[in-house]
């Protein structure tokens, strides 16, 4: 894949020094204000949630190689990251429209990819809800709509790391069974849909084409032997030109890991991750506490997190330079 030397320079800055993205992901909204409000409703607003952030990019971007903020709750974490973390900065609206089936992606008013960059943007990130099996209409919008954020990050020197979620407008809970059943091939399908150069995507930030929990040996119930869940890995591995990262889903920590290595045995060339829950998850609850309790916990338990997941990108992980040209 040949890409633009300021985009290699900027992708430079988010990986490290075996060229593996080991970053963090804090660039949630919704889901953030569901977790903390859990533990404490005073806590749901702009100030609170903004400080938490900081303190997780102040205490875990020293043993990161980037991190994923928003715009949002994200500026003071942005300030005070690491000197050596790069940034990812979100642009899409969190999540979607309950009523509307299409789930079509939104951008953040007032933002623009030259707005990021002078934020101190490294590269961009958009999620896009997609559904391969959805009316081709449906999708021919969808695919528009990264056509011409390819092109705006493209303008501008920045990376471009397209975030792919899957679902079937058919089936309510993504976590069931009932969708583990569809999930290898929504997700695959998906990628293989975004592999043309006319999306100017650099990084696809993906989900694992099985849910781990239904894996044999991993979970109560079984839908995949580990055979087939192999299988499904190398298949989405092969299929992607373009360097990918795994993104852990709100998984455990500890299944995190192991689904990595299954990746790597399975014969998956990934390129990272983009982490977020599995590494600072535990903190919310302290957070709902005190500060203080969120930074004991960040320097220990978050800290334990990302430097066991480190050891397992350094025995998994290839360098994302491997499929880029300049």
């Amino acid at each position: 894949m040949k890409i633009s030397k300021e985009k290699v320079e900027n992708l430079k800055k988010l990986a490290n020094e075996n060229g593996v993205i080991a970053a963090l992901a804090i660039d949630q909204r919704g889901s953030m204000e569901k977790m903390i409000g859990a533990f404490d409703e005073n806590l749901n607003n702009v100030e609170d949630i903004s400080r938490f952030k900081s303190l997780v990019s102040k205490q875990l971007t020293k043993y990161s190689s980037s991190i994923l903020l928003d715009p949002i709750y994200g500026l003071e974490a942005i300030k005070v990251r690491d000197e050596n973390a790069g940034l990812l900065i979100s642009y899409e609206v969190t999540g979607f429209d309950k009523n509307d089936p299409e789930r079509l992606p939104k951008l953040i008013d007032g933002c623009s990819v030259l707005r990021l960059k002078e934020l101190g943007g490294e590269a961009i990130k958009i999620l896009l809800y997609y559904d391969v099996d959805q009316s081709k209409e449906t999708n021919d919008k969808k695919k528009a709509f990264i056509e011409r954020i390819g092109y705006e990050c493209e303008a501008l020197g920045l990376p471009f790391f397209l975030e792919l979620i899957v679902y079937d407008e058919k089936i309510e809970d993504s976590k069931s069974a009932e969708f583990a059943k569809v999930r290898p091939h929504k997700v695959n399908a998906a990628v293989k849909d975004f592999q043309d150069e006319r999306y100017k995507i650099d990084v696809l930030k993906l989900e694992t084409p099985v849910n781990m929990n239904f894996v044999e040996g991993y979970g109560k119930e079984v839908v995949y032997s580990q055979e087939e869940a192999s299988k499904f890995f190398k298949e989405q591995s092969d299929i992607s030109k373009i360097p990918f990262i795994f993104l852990s889903g709100g998984v455990s920590a500890d299944l995190f890991k192991e689904t990595l290595k299954f990746a790597k045995e399975a014969g998956s060339e990934f390129n990272g991750v983009l982490c977020g829950r599995a590494t600072w998850k535990g903190g919310v609850e302290e957070f709902a506490k005190s500060d203080d309790d969120a930074i004991k916990w960040l320097n220990t338990q978050g800290l334990d997190n990302i430097q066991s997941l480190n050891k397992v990108l350094k025995e998994t992980a290839k360098s994302v330079f491997d499929k880029i040209e300049e």
